[in-house]
């Protein structure tokens, strides 16, 4: 029974299920958060979309169970499973998901090489 004034849960009933939410960059609002189906709301659902192009320019991806009483960051996970999964069909990471990957996986990162130093 819903209370007069109360505002509906974005918590899912019934399963007890983790739930994965992406943030991204909208061109017309900036960073938000996407929607997420709450009948799709797991790991599968978010790889999916993103190879699918729903989310140009993710910045991260956050996963929680409200029943296990849990939230993290995901974005590592995703973003080695869509390297795995885009080397297993033998093409190249999307370009648009390109930064993200690298970012997560820990490639390409700026490392300064320490220089020998001499003393005269």
């Amino acid at each position: 029974m819903r209370r007069a004034g109360s505002v509906p849960s974005i918590v899912p009933h019934g399963d007890e299920h983790d739930v994965y939410i992406v943030e991204h960059h909208s061109f017309e609002h900036g960073r938000i958060w996407g929607e997420v189906n709450s009948e799709t709301p797991g790991f599968e659902p978010v790889v999916s979309d993103l190879l699918s192009g729903q989310y140009v320019d993710p910045i991260r991806i956050v996963a929680f169970n409200v029943a296990e009483g849990w939230c993290r960051d995901a974005s590592a996970d995703v973003a080695h499973e869509l390297r795995r999964r885009c080397d297993l069909q033998f093409r190249d990471i999307p370009f648009f998901l390109q930064d993200f990957v690298d970012r997560y996986e820990g490639r390409y990162r700026d490392v300064q090489l320490p220089l020998p130093m001499r003393l005269y």
